[in-house]
């Protein structure tokens, strides 16, 4: 199914990279024809009522004022950035609370095709945003690293696919498809120290399955010599000139992740480039 209706979530402060970040999704929904739909969430705190001093009623509206500007200005660069792309777009606005914004964009997100999420390196609440997409929204979800934005390209001309044989990376290959099928270059890659039959069985069927919707991938290994799978994946994306990794999230239970780490949490912690990411 071809992509057609994108998702742009609009939280945190309006920092350069994240304005970058913005333009950089608008230039991706663009290139792939499809609709863009922005929604920016402020956090609403509740405070209990109370007997104010004039200068503290004077803090409490510049700081209502700061969080009205930052929701303004991150919906400016998303206008901004539709218009210079001509691209269809819409925005909303909302207020919820902090402990809420996760779940409230994974429900929004569940009518799009595909939601593009700007993600800051190493960052407890993006990553507890990005859980809440892949186990609440059932779509899969393109991450763009917020401290690459400057070098992102908006084409994928290389991609990626980071193939453990598991149901969630073929999920992951299927969500995919219309991003494969525009590639100049579509590399299967599996992190083994031992090329076993198997592996090699594994790869070969999904390059001759995807062959079949006209992509011509090729498969090969990459060694872990005991470095993590999710930096191994990293270092090799870099240094091949990959453009966006394709991977399916949480091989393991999410407890084994928070414990012992994971590719889905390393890559999550900081994208070496876009990955679209589906569970």
């Amino acid at each position: 199914m071809p992509i057609k209706d994108v998702f742009l979530p609009l939280v945190g402060q309006p920092r350069g990279p994240a304005l970058v970040a913005i333009e950089k999704c608008v230039a991706v929904a663009a290139d792939l024809g499809a609709r863009i739909t922005a929604l920016a969430l402020e956090d609403e705190v509740y405070q209990r009522p109370k007997v104010m001093l004039p200068y503290d009623r004077e803090a409490a509206e510049a700081s209502s004022s700061r969080e009205a500007s930052d929701t303004q200005q991150l919906l400016n660069a998303f206008t901004n950035a539709t218009s210079r792309a001509n691209i269809r777009a819409r925005s909303r606005t909302g207020k919820v609370p902090a402990d809420q914004v996760a779940a409230v964009l994974a429900e929004h997100a569940r009518f799009s095709d595909l939601t593009l999420l700007p993600v800051k390196p190493h960052d407890n609440r993006t990553e507890s945003i990005v859980e809440a997409f892949l186990f609440g929204s059932g779509r899969p979800l393109l991450l763009c690293p917020e401290h690459l934005a400057d070098e992102l390209r908006p084409e994928f001309e290389n991609v990626m696919i980071a193939w453990d044989h598991s149901a969630r990376a073929a999920r992951a290959v299927g969500d995919a498809l219309p991003v494969l099928q525009a590639a100049a270059s579509v590399r299967v890659v599996t992190v083994a120290d031992d090329k076993t039959e198997a592996i090699v069985q594994s790869g070969t069927a999904l390059v001759d399955h995807l062959r079949e919707h006209g992509v011509h991938a090729s498969f090969e290994t990459a060694k872990g010599s005991g470095s993590s799978i999710g930096k191994v994946l990293g270092s090799w994306a870099n240094s091949h000139g990959m453009d966006a990794i394709v991977m399916g999230a949480y091989h393991h239970s999410r407890l084994n992740e928070i414990v012992w780490g994971g590719v889905t949490k390393t890559v999550i912690g900081q994208p070496p480039c876009w990955v679209m990411i589906s569970h």
